[in-house]
């Protein structure tokens, strides 16, 4: 019997055997099948595998692996046992060591291919790691009720398909909120709307713990506390509301419902408390607040790391004028505060720019500003565009800085530190900003998030023509 369609015509419904010879960017096995390219998920290079397709493509195939022949010395037996199905991960097959080397050989690829010149002449970046379990601190899970398959499930959804994947646990959230996965299940199973609730957003922030120890590690003083937001698309009855509350509390953390939009975002318990989270920078002697629908790092351990990085290479001192594009709540801002001698942090959310005034304030910081605007139209007339700055950090989207580097180039800046969570538009924004008379000095990359194809990288340009 053939198996349904899925993409270019009827799927074969037999495996292959297939030998892998390289990685694609998607961390996918590449592979050939009669001379057509053939991606295979759960493959690492020099393996053979058994493999099922799973969509076929004009001009490739996608695959899925079911049985490794001959295994690659990187491959593991990954923590989680869902990881073969679950869309959350697509590398926990792959040794960390080995999967950190993936990423800098995508980027370093990704760069020489933009500028034209090997990297071989700058000396690259220490590899920024971190913890590779329990890291994630951000994350939406999907909400379906399903009786065939036991009630309502919890998650992230399955590799190449739109259905929950079935788990009661998960390896990459933060423990506290892994371990709610199957009480969450029983919850939302036993309430009457039950529904019509489609996703939790997961928000989680750190509070002070006293301790007396004055020799103590302050990144370790403090506990963890977790926002959950439910996403609603019908009221919710006052027996499933108190059936919320009463979960909430007994599992202690923040409970916010979501009935529309961003806007209609609101706690409703504990009561008595602001709608605010925190993360602290031990380092910067910083404390910064976030609402939990707010954008913030979901690796805390790397996002300090790299930080702490960005301010070493951008050889602050107490002269500088600093420029911090796409800044947020002023995550990279307010630790630059802490040592230069004046910040601009800009941001498109007036939302965000607002919490980054109130986190300088809340950190007596007076020598930061913070201005809102759409930072891919021209700048040349905003106010703070007019001022002389001796270095700039750009933190931008995935889709890069392209439309204003010409205009980052004229301010005139000695150094530019660049973070990117695109390889990418990193690249062809180097490329940019090599013409406009930049030197690129250094660059690397850093695993913001293990077990994923996910790439962070960091670049850092000086004043002066070439590589």
């Amino acid at each position: 019997m053939s198996r349904r369609r899925h993409g270019r015509g009827k799927l074969p419904s037999e495996p292959v055997t297939l030998e892998v010879g390289s990685l694609s960017h998607e961390g996918r096995g590449i592979a050939h099948i009669g001379g057509k390219v053939a991606f295979v998920d759960g493959a690492l290079s020099g393996e053979k595998v058994s493999a099922s397709f799973v969509r076929r493509r004009g001009r490739f195939d996608e695959l899925k692996t079911i049985e490794v022949l001959t295994p690659s010395p990187d491959r593991v037996t990954p923590q989680c046992e869902f990881a073969g199905l679950c869309g959350g991960c697509s590398l926990q097959h792959m040794h960390s060591d080995a999967q950190i080397a993936f990423k800098q050989s995508v980027f370093v690829e990704q760069m020489e291919h933009a500028i034209g010149e090997s990297l071989a002449e700058i000396e690259l970046l220490p590899q920024l790691r971190d913890a590779t379990e329990h890291y994630r601190r951000k994350a939406r899970l999907a909400i379906r009720v399903v009786s065939k398959k036991g009630g309502a499930l919890v998650g992230f959804r399955e590799k190449y398909s739109s259905f929950i994947t079935v788990m009661d646990n998960c390896k990459v959230l933060v423990k506290e909120v892994a371990d709610l996965i199957q009480p969450l299940r029983e919850l939302i199973d036993g309430l009457q709307g039950s529904f019509d609730i489609p996703q939790i957003e997961v928000a989680v922030g750190e509070q002070r713990v006293v301790n007396e120890d004055p020799a103590s590690d302050p990144a370790t003083s403090y506990r963890l506390r977790t926002a959950l937001v439910f996403r609603h698309l019908k009221p919710l009855s006052e027996t499933d509301t108190d059936r919320l509350i009463g979960f909430s509390v007994s599992h202690d953390f923040d409970l916010y419902l979501q009935p529309g939009g961003n806007d209609t975002v609101h706690k409703i318990a504990p009561a008595d408390t602001v709608e605010r989270l925190q993360y602290f920078l031990p380092e910067f002697d910083l404390q910064l607040n976030f609402h939990p629908m707010d954008f913030t790092q979901i690796n805390a351990g790397i996002n300090r790391k790299i930080i702490s990085q960005a301010l070493t290479l951008l050889e602050l001192n107490e002269e500088d004028t600093v420029l911090d594009l796409f800044c947020g709540l002023g995550n990279f801002t307010l630790a630059t505060a802490r040592v230069a001698k004046k910040v601009i942090g800009v941001e498109g959310s007036e939302e965000m720019v607002l919490r980054g005034s109130e986190n300088a304030a809340l950190n007596a910081l007076g020598n930061v500003e913070f201005f809102a605007a759409d930072l891919f139209q021209p700048i040349a007339e905003k106010e703070w565009a007019n001022l002389k700055y001796s270095k700039i950090i750009l933190d931008p989207p995935r889709s890069g800085a392209i439309e204003i580097i010409p205009e980052i180039a004229k301010l005139g800046a000695r150094t530019i530190v660049y973070i990117s969570c695109n390889p990418a538009t990193l690249a062809r924004d180097t490329a940019e900003l090599i013409k406009a008379g930049y030197r690129l000095r250094t660059a690397g990359v850093m695993d913001m998030f293990p077990h994923t194809t996910h790439v962070e990288s960091m670049a850092v340009f000086d004043a002066g023509k070439g590589i």
